[in-house]
């Protein structure tokens, strides 16, 4: 048996959040998001690191937009990943999965600081590694933070769970343009190219300078976060 396969899962906020009620974390989603995970974990052979959003609880455009500074309105969001990944390393616990919370922005009391050999050797020894807060930055969204920490422990592949009901990258929207097509695989070219919105461009530019192929699938469809741990071909690979 080889090497397990080192993959970093980035999911936003609001697909921690329920579309039924006004709570900002829905417990029956973050359940069986922490249930898939745990499950693939015991029968594959991966390490897994997850970004976690904070769009269900503060978007920095937001506050930007409103007049808020820019800095300070990243960083409220940054704190809101943290919550979030708090969430999923309970739900991921309570099913006996070991996880650590490694954030960018320092606070002892409730997570451990991000370094970057100590995500490895938690990786190694298999426990769920969530970075929170991105990478500590203002003016960078968390998925440019994904890619980065992905390149960083050198994963081979980062897996970018939707929540839209959009399974995949599109010739366009496909909720506005019901005849536009969906791509099993796509070039980093072709997605800057024709601006399809898979990621920020930061990060397409990110993960195409550093050969880190993406995964783009629909999260929200249960089983689809197993089916892609697994390596079924699902969604659209952007390489």
């Amino acid at each position: 048996m080889g090497e397990p396969r080192r993959l970093v899962l980035k999911m936003s906020g609001e697909a921690l959040a329920s579309s039924a009620s006004d709570e900002t974390i829905d417990a029956p989603v973050v359940e069986r998001i922490a249930g898939e995970i745990t499950e693939a974990l015991r029968e594959l052979p991966i390490q897994l690191a997850v970004m976690v959003g904070g769009g269900n609880i503060w978007r920095g455009t937001t506050g930007a937009g409103a007049g808020m500074e820019r800095a300070t309105s990243d960083t409220m969001g940054m704190l809101g990943t943290v919550i979030n990944s708090l969430a999923l390393q309970d739900a991921l616990e309570h099913r006996d999965q070991p996880t650590r919370v490694l954030t960018a922005v320092h606070m002892a009391e409730v997570a451990e600081p991000y370094i970057r050999r100590r995500a490895i050797r938690h990786l190694e020894k298999g426990r769920v590694v969530i970075f929170a807060a991105g990478m500590g930055n203002p003016y960078f969204t968390t998925d440019t933070s994904a890619a980065l920490r992905a390149a960083e422990i050198e994963a081979e592949l980062l897996l970018k769970g939707t929540h839209g009901g959009v399974d995949g990258v599109y010739s366009a929207d496909p909720r506005k343009e019901p005849s536009a097509t969906r791509f099993d695989e796509i070039s980093f070219m072709d997605v800057i190219a024709k601006d399809l919105r898979v990621m920020d461009l930061t990060a397409i530019t990110f993960c195409k300078d550093n050969n880190l192929p993406i995964l783009v699938f629909d999260l929200m469809e249960p089983g689809n976060l197993r089916k892609a741990l697994s390596g079924e071909r699902i969604g659209t690979l952007v390489q």
